[in-house]
């Protein structure tokens, strides 16, 4: 797969497009390896030019870690001699920017030329994942459910105390809420619903589902803008999986379903007892025998491991459930075209484009191996003591993923080693972090 240079038609037909919604200013944004958007913003007069020939980027900004950090032997810095690369503009993807004045924005894809992609970039591992279920004769429909903490800005605390799931008072307890809710609609998120969640002072915004990388740009957007908007209000919000201890952790739900080139949802079978085809539990038990391995993409920070407890509403084994809250795979099997599958271990601060393409991956591995679904759990899941836990460190599911040839497959190589050299940088500068509670705890005493 090769990044799609756009045709110099195409190009003019973007920027007539832009001229005449008087906007001034393009962001040219890249999902980085995080999740988070890297961009460079261009005059409308100059934008032409870069979609054509291709805006220069630093070409290690995929193989920083969450610090910015440069990771030497990721393969993106000093082995390329410290080089740019390209980014060129994904013209569908262009949305508003509501809260700046006359700007847009658009996903692009990084290569080092047109022919030669940055194969780790997070955005070029999910499509060439959905050109293979393409290939097996599938369309990706895909949603992502994100929670998120709104805090104080300058103490970054929470703006009230108090157990308040969709209470009335707390849903739109700061009336900014209502002017964010307005942004995101504006920059093309579709808002279904908005409500306080468990913990004091965290949030819900859900939106609809995309077929595609559409889906995942969504959700990309989503979470840039949610924190940037609260920035511009002067409060912060917080994707992080645990960031208070006792409160409540902050989840990516993940719900996914495959659809037949006539347009039926491939999940579905009205003829089984339960409404689900051998299709769907083909890839239920591809997502559980290659859960290990997914869950550095889906919790790729040490603080991820905190939040995958029982009695949370977080799941915390390798398991399914019909309409189980507590098992990794819920299956909402609710016999018509709304049946589909919602992946709970995700952490909020995970990478859309990652957590889709874990998923992804392993449901497409089930597909070609055709496992036997294991039997759901007669209670809530978390209770099964016969399950197996998940990996209980991001070192653990670093290795998880080192053992799983399959998944490094789907992947890419180049991809798992970029992805696994970073994340072992970040862990070595967890590591040598000396605690408070260390040192409250064994300074004096010992």
């Amino acid at each position: 797969m090769v990044v799609a240079v756009p045709t110099e038609e195409a190009i003019a037909q973007w920027i007539a497009s832009l001229e005449k919604e008087g906007v001034k200013y393009v962001r040219f944004e890249l999902p980085d390896l995080h999740g988070v958007s890297r961009l460079k913003v261009v005059p409308l007069a100059k934008a032409a030019g870069y979609a054509k020939k291709g805006l220069n980027f630093y070409g290690g900004t995929l193989a920083l870690d969450t610090a910015s950090s440069v990771v030497g032997g990721s393969g993106y810095h000093e082995e390329r001699k410290y080089q740019d690369h390209l980014l060129f503009p994904d013209f569908e993807s262009t949305v508003s920017v509501p809260w700046m004045d006359d700007t847009v924005k658009v996903v692009c894809d990084a290569c080092w030329s047109p022919d030669e992609p940055l194969k780790g970039a997070p955005r070029y591992v999910l499509k060439s994942l959905l050109d293979l279920a393409q290939q097996m004769g599938f369309d990706v429909m895909m949603g992502h459910e994100f929670e998120f903490y709104l805090l104080d800005g300058k103490t970054h605390k929470p703006l009230f105390d108090g157990l308040h799931i969709f209470n009335h008072i707390r849903n739109q307890y700061v009336p900014e809420l209502n002017q964010m809710l307005e942004y995101l609609q504006g920059s093309g998120i579709d808002v279904i619903t908005h409500n306080c969640e468990y913990a004091p002072s965290q949030f819900e915004i859900n939106f609809g589902p995309a077929i595609g990388i559409r889906g995942a740009d969504k959700a990309f957007t989503f979470k840039n803008a949610v924190k940037e908007i609260a920035h511009h209000m002067g409060y912060l919000a917080s994707f992080m999986s645990k960031p208070f201890p006792g409160l409540a952790g902050c989840c990516c739900h993940f719900h996914i379903s495959l659809w037949n080139r006539d347009g039926t949802n491939a999940f579905l079978d009205t003829s089984s007892p339960d409404g689900l085809s051998q299709t769907a539990k083909y890839f239920t038990q591809g997502i559980l025998d290659h859960a290990p391995a997914m869950m550095p993409l889906i919790g790729p920070t040490p603080n991820c491991y905190r939040r995958l407890k029982p009695h949370t509403f977080a799941p915390s084994n390798i398991s399914w459930g019909i309409e189980d809250r507590t098992a990794m795979v819920r299956v909402k099997a609710t016999k018509d075209e709304g049946t589909h599958l919602e992946m709970r271990a995700g952490s909020g601060l995970s990478n859309p484009y990652l957590s889709a393409a874990a998923t992804l991956a392993a449901g497409l591995l089930g597909l070609k191996d055709k496992p036997d679904l294991q039997p759901m759990s007669d209670g809530p899941s978390e209770e099964d003591a016969t399950l197996m836990p998940f990996p209980k460190t991001l070192d653990a599911a670093l290795e998880a993923l080192a053992a799983d040839a399959q998944m490094k497959e789907m992947l890419g190589a180049e991809f798992c080693h970029l992805f696994s050299t970073v994340k072992a940088y970040e862990l070595n500068r967890f590591h040598e972090h000396i605690t408070d509670w260390e040192v409250s705890e064994y300074l004096e005493i010992y």
